[in-house]
């Protein structure tokens, strides 16, 4: 049985999906418009369409070569080229609880790029089954798990973490251990452990494969449990 917390961020998570569908068919993604112009379009359809006033985290748009850095780098800002890999990252808050969803579009017709993006769908559906069918599965874990599919793949795994909780804004934190409440190579933390309160958990899982040679990325993020 689904509980209210589960339908709440089920929920939240439709609404993301319905504001990327949004960008798509309007057109926002685009060759020669800067990653900061899109984040603040996409930002004002989010107010006018779903009443979204804020969001838990910055938005993060990516291009080109920047595909391949992670949410805390700070790039200089960059124009969207014709056949680029974009990624966007947006945390939306709905109705007091988090989304977190993240998604990357290839602008031209490049088959290596389609294949990336299709890689880390993928990706993300096995790192889901791997979870729900390995009981006791750590944090570390599952990074460790995820990592070697982009290896398999050819490509590189881009980032330190593959996700976070996620939950009613703001959501739990643990600020002596910072690292501990995310899925990183080495956090013996078991995903299905309860909160210090005793309520289940919920996890984000990120994907990010990058090409270190062709200087490409992409990012793929939605909930991991329920």
């Amino acid at each position: 049985m689904t509980s209210s917390i589960e339908a709440a961020l089920i929920e939240a998570q439709r609404k993301a999906e319905f504001l990327f569908a949004d960008i798509v068919k309007g057109g926002l993604i685009r060759p020669g418009v800067l990653e900061s112009e899109l984040s603040a379009q996409i930002h004002a359809l989010a107010r006018q369409n779903y009443g979204v006033a804020r969001h838990w985290h910055k938005r993060v748009v990516r291009a080109g070569p920047n595909t391949m850095l992670s949410y805390y780098d700070e790039p200089p800002d960059r124009a969207v080229e014709a056949d680029d890999t974009v990624y966007l990252d947006f945390g939306p808050v709905f109705n007091s609880w988090e989304a977190d969803y993240g998604r990357t579009y290839v602008v031209g017709n490049d088959p290596v790029k389609h294949r990336l993006v299709a890689d880390i769908e993928a990706a993300f559906a096995d790192g889901r089954r791997y979870f729900e069918n390995t009981p006791g599965l750590t944090a570390g874990g599952l990074y460790d798990y995820v990592a070697n599919l982009a290896t398999r793949k050819g490509w590189t795994f881009g980032a330190e973490s593959a996700g976070h909780l996620i939950g009613h804004f703001p959501h739990e934190t643990a600020p002596a251990e910072s690292k501990r409440l995310s899925i990183r190579s080495g956090n013996d933390l078991d995903l299905r452990a309860p909160d210090a309160k005793g309520a289940p958990r919920h996890w984000i899982l990120e994907i990010h494969f990058v090409d270190r040679v062709r200087q490409f990325g992409g990012f793929f993020e939605q909930l991991l449990t329920p």
